[in-house]
């Protein structure tokens, strides 16, 4: 197989690609430096390793990846891989790419093979100033050209550098460190959106929200919980003790707890009038869906704000915050910006999160490139009654807030109005890595389905 193999390899580090021609790249991430390697050679086929960490090839598993171009008509081809940690191995399996991929943290595993002549149809239209998202740049060129191709075939044996929690992971890309390299995908991204026929409406084109409905109040902090005895408590006297210029109450719904919590609510509705207690009927209900009951409530207000139960306001003037961004115009949604805290309200790494890379201009395209808009979020509610969110318990908020930015008016709370808890409770914390798949395939597929949504809303024009 290595003698006839027709495939040259590039790679960001000297890695063992068992005999085939392999060529060490400094800037591989800078797309000029991947098209002067590209245009440079003259094999049919090329793979490409962004890997900094050990790689050894099984070429074996190269060449059934070639094969895979041609059999399955794909523009790429990706592979699982073995990954070597301390005290053992396993396989590493990656999921299957949606018809588009979007998120620029998609793992395609250490080596990508596609046809050395799409590769640079695919990075030809990058700018100069494309210096850190080359593999970015090539996946979603490679998504105008053809399809993605995932093989179960482990392509060779990475070793393990980063051993960092699931809910610490997910931070990276809004660590102020890498704005630069984010602003640089972005503009990627949108170019690519454009291409396709994705884009959203225009700024100046999005729908306003025009209310019908009679609402008792102003304003309603919604809490969707199930067994947080032990921070509930906190989140909804720190909603009660919000001061502001209108009538608002505290709905929490309550999804059959059995720890304690129930009973607290209880008491806590007994003794404050605007604690409302909703026990729902349903069993089947996940967090979306808990929301859904909410917003149906003859008790919801006109705005329908989230506070997560372990989370807080950070002052007692966020709910006023977010419902005066309402007042001037009519968004669908309002978002706020958040602060990392532990259990003990001490910052936490990297800190104020406040999503500075959504714009009125284009935050509503980038937001498919990213897995969330900040927090908390805020509803009005005669839009949510419209959209539902879905009924799960992970990313139903952020398939709310794709649906809104497609065509409605979003506003933005840039100071911070929320802290979230980070501790051993959180439920995107210490996720195994099946759980964090699961949860990244779901927030994929959304995206996915929202571009889809978004060419064929274009299509109507």
């Amino acid at each position: 197989m290595p003698s006839t193999l027709d495939i040259a390899i590039a790679a960001a580090i000297n890695i063992d690609a068992q005999g085939l021609p392999t060529t060490t790249i400094d800037n591989i991430f800078s797309a000029e430096a991947m098209l002067d390697w590209l245009r440079g050679g003259t094999s049919a086929y090329v793979g490409m390793s962004s890997t900094t960490t050990s790689f050894s090839a099984i070429v074996d598993s190269i060449g059934f990846m070639v094969d895979c171009l041609e059999g399955q008509e794909a523009s790429l081809v990706y592979a699982d891989y073995v990954v070597l940690a301390q005290g053992g191995k396993h396989l590493k399996s990656l999921a299957d790419a949606e018809e588009h991929v979007s998120r620029d943290s998609f793992d395609f595993g250490p080596l990508l093979v596609c046809r050395r002549a799409d590769a640079i149809k695919a990075l030809t239209p990058c700018p100069a100033h494309c210096t850190t998202s080359a593999f970015y740049a090539l996946t979603l060129g490679l998504q105008r050209i053809g399809s993605l191709y995932h093989t179960g075939v482990p392509v060779g044996f990475v070793t393990e550098n980063d051993n960092r929690d699931s809910g610490v992971k997910q931070f990276d890309y809004v660590n102020p460190i890498n704005v630069n390299v984010q602003k640089e995908r972005e503009a990627i991204f949108t170019a690519h959106l454009k291409a396709i026929g994705a884009l959203s409406v225009e700024p100046e084109k999005r729908k306003p929200v025009k209310s019908h409905a009679q609402f008792a109040r102003r304003a309603s902090v919604i809490i969707p919980v199930r067994n947080r005895v032990d921070t509930v408590g906190d989140a909804v006297r720190s909603a009660l003790s919000q001061h502001t210029s209108f009538d608002f109450n505290v709905i929490v719904v309550d999804n059959h707890s059995d720890d304690g919590t129930t009973d607290l609510l209880a008491r806590m509705a007994a003794e404050d009038e605007r604690v409302v207690h909703i026990v729902p009927t349903r069993q089947d209900l996940g967090i979306g869906g808990c929301w859904n009951e909410a917003v149906a409530s003859s008790e919801c207000g006109q705005y329908a704000v989230q506070l997560d139960s372990d989370d807080l306001y950070s002052s007692d003037n966020a709910l006023q915050a977010m419902v005066k961004k309402f007042a001037e115009q009519p968004y669908a949604l309002v978002v706020g910006s958040y602060k990392l805290v532990d259990f003990n309200l001490e910052d936490l790494p990297p800190g104020v999160i406040d999503h500075r890379e959504w714009t009125d201009a284009n935050g509503a395209n980038n937001i498919l490139r990213i897995n969330g808009m900040g927090a908390p979020r805020a509803f009005n509610t005669e839009w949510l009654r419209r959209h539902p969110m879905p009924n799960v318990s992970y990313g139903e908020d952020y398939a709310a807030v794709l649906r809104a930015t497609r065509q409605y008016l979003v506003g933005r709370v840039y100071d911070v109005v929320y802290l979230c808890r980070r501790w051993r409770g959180n439920s995107d914390a210490g996720l195994t890595d099946k759980a964090q798949a699961a949860h990244d395939a779901y927030k994929d597929k959304l995206r996915s389905d929202e571009i889809k949504a978004r060419i064929a809303m274009n299509a109507k024009k």
